[in-house]
């Protein structure tokens, strides 16, 4: 097989997967245009449809979807060749993609980077922080951070971090003005961020006292999702806010914020790394799985 033919395939591929153009471009590292090329090229060659195009969508063919079938393990198994031979290497080498959520990343994957490039230096590391819930596979990455609770079947987790947690905070110029909260029920009479996830839908503030859970549903004006805006809020002095407690920490050492209800608050499901279980564990990303989990002291 020609060089050439391997390029157009594996432009197929990731075109495929992703079903976009663009989306396949930035994970081969080239233009849109060239993907596009390759493919017109690929189709042109073997003259055969492979993909259905429209001005906002890509889709299989029958025909596309049964090449892309035989594709995939094929580049699975050049993919594991390839990282083989990072045994010959002193260091792990290649691009590793990792998908976290943007509220907990900082505090997560923050204090590992520089050590692990430091350690790595032929390791390309990128991290798309969103809160979003994202399909790691059809958006190409070879690994998600997240709660236990949001982890999809098929994938494999990895614990990488002890127990996160919520904590309700206000300023001082708040509670100057009504009194700190003793229980969760006294929340009803304070101004309360609801808190989102990206796809616009609420959760409650959850709260657990002697092994019972009790939740929370606030109805204050303001609804957020992302958890810097609600520190932002909850220093004006305007409302309370749940919040990661490593978010707040800086902001209640310093006595800008003030956080409550700590005999009410329970920690949080436990942080996985997971990737897909069928999937080749590359040597970076398992460089990234044991600084994760050197950190956490697991």
């Amino acid at each position: 097989m020609r060089t050439t033919d391997l390029a157009e395939l594996a432009a197929f591929d990731a075109v495929a997967r992703h079903r976009s153009f663009r989306k396949a471009s930035e994970e081969r590292g080239v233009t849109a245009s060239a993907i596009s090329h390759a493919v017109a090229n690929l189709e042109a060659r073997i003259g055969i449809r492979l993909l259905n195009r429209t001005t906002r969508s890509v889709s299989l063919t029958d025909a596309g979807a049964m090449l892309l079938a035989d594709l995939s393990p094929a580049f699975n198994s050049i993919g594991s060749a390839l990282d083989a031979l990072n045994q010959y290497r002193d260091t792990p080498f290649g691009k590793v993609r990792i998908n976290a959520p943007n509220s907990i990343a900082p505090f997560v994957l923050g204090p590992i980077i520089g050590t692990l490039v430091e350690r790595n230096p032929k390791l390309v590391l990128e991290v798309i922080a969103t809160d979003r819930l994202v399909d790691i596979v059809q958006e190409g990455f070879d690994a998600g951070i997240r709660l236990g609770e949001s982890l999809h079947e098929g994938m494999t987790a990895v614990r990488i971090n002890r127990r996160l947690r919520f904590t309700v905070v206000g300023s001082p110029a708040y509670f100057a003005r009504r009194p700190m909260p003793t229980t969760p029920d006294d929340l009803k009479q304070h101004v309360c961020i609801r808190n989102m996830f990206a796809t616009g839908a609420h959760y409650p503030w959850w709260f657990n006292r002697d092994g019972s859970d009790v939740e929370f549903e606030p109805t204050g004006p303001i609804a957020l999702h992302d958890h810097e805006l609600m520190i932002e809020a909850a220093l004006a002095g305007v409302a309370l806010a749940y919040v990661w407690e490593d978010r707040a920490r800086p902001y209640i050492a310093s006595g800008r914020l003030v956080n409550c209800l700590e005999a009410w608050i329970a920690p949080e499901n436990w942080l996985y790394i997971y990737y897909p279980t069928r999937k080749h564990i590359s040597a970076g990303l398992r460089a990234v799985i044991d600084a994760l989990r050197g950190r956490a002291g697991i």
